[in-house]
């Protein structure tokens, strides 16, 4: 399996943390040299293991932020 190269460009912010130390965090990550998404997953306290996550395009977290205004309470 190939290596994975990452970068995190900017930390945007913790979501949350384990008793362990692994924050979620939302970050600005460049994959393999490509432009940076964002990015949230659980990262360990030194960012060099992660956990599954998912990425997201401007236009993405743009249209997730209206679905969730909309149906937060």
């Amino acid at each position: 399996m190939a290596e994975i190269k990452y970068e995190i460009v900017e930390q945007l912010g913790v979501l949350s943390e384990s008793s362990k130390g692994w924050k979620k965090e939302l970050n600005l990550v460049s994959w393999n040299g490509r432009d940076p998404k964002y990015d949230v997953r659980e990262w360990s306290p030194d960012h060099e293991k992660m956990g599954k996550g998912i990425t997201l395009t401007k236009e993405e977290v743009e249209s997730l932020t209206r679905i969730l205004k909309g149906h937060l309470v």
